[in-house]
């Protein structure tokens, strides 16, 4: 059976709203339960058999490059730097595509505190992507399930699994599977992923896939700091 094989992992972000634990420290190495965020990461994508991963970094870039080193995960990890200024997410993804030779892609939010409950959605929506040969597909859940209750939805999400600003109770997990040819549409080298998301939605060719987890997203410092009580 067809399987995509790349995950990128987006950890070029400054992470402001989590200041001042990100003066000195970047995000995606903050912890969680006693592991970092871009450890538990790299582990969801190790037990969904992917063996490729591609990492953006700009924003204390070395330490991320470090912490890589020191873990020597079982997996190839390629760090690509977004430059002189950051990407933005867009932007950053489409640096991480250029230096490879794939066309499909998960990508990976390391805010995100991911668990092995989220294998077997990611491999039905996997399933979904490769099936309808389409070429973005974003996981959701409904904002009732989310831990913050603050964060609002992005999307309303149809019976037909196509996404649309019409009715915002879904929120965007931080996992998405994409194909490279999308960027096609923008000839920049700095800017959201949510310009191409508009752009899909348009034509009506964003589609998502429905979470049943409880969603747990590093927000700020407040959601970090009740999570740490938590633990």
């Amino acid at each position: 059976m067809e399987k995509i094989n790349n995950a990128l992992i987006l950890c070029a972000g400054y992470g402001k709203r989590l200041n001042p634990l990100t003066l000195k420290t970047p995000k995606p190495l903050l912890k969680v339960k006693d592991i970092c965020l871009l450890e538990n990461t790299i582990n969801l994508i190790n037990d969904l058999g992917i063996k490729n991963i591609s990492i953006n970094t700009f924003y204390l870039k070395e330490q991320i490059k470090e912490f890589l080193n020191k873990k020597n995960f079982n997996c190839k990890i390629n760090i690509i730097e977004d430059g002189n200024f950051i990407l933005d997410t867009g932007g950053g993804i489409l640096n991480l595509i250029k230096n490879t030779h794939n066309d499909n892609f998960i990508v990976f939010n390391p805010d995100t505190i991911w668990s092995k409950e989220y294998i077997e959605i990611i491999r039905k929506m996997e399933i979904y992507y490769l099936n309808n040969k389409i070429q973005n597909i974003l996981l959701v859940v409904n904002k009732s399930r989310s831990f913050d209750k603050k964060l609002k939805g992005d999307f309303n999400l149809d019976l037909k699994n196509n996404l649309n600003y019409e009715e915002k109770k879904f929120i965007y997990t931080g996992c998405q599977i994409i194909n490279r040819n999308i960027f096609s549409i923008v000839n920049k080298k700095s800017f959201s992923i949510v310009e191409i998301w508009r752009q899909l939605i348009n034509e009506n060719k964003l589609y998502g896939f429905e979470s049943l987890i409880d969603f747990t997203h590093i927000t700020d410092i407040e959601i970090f700091n009740k999570l740490s009580k938590n633990q």
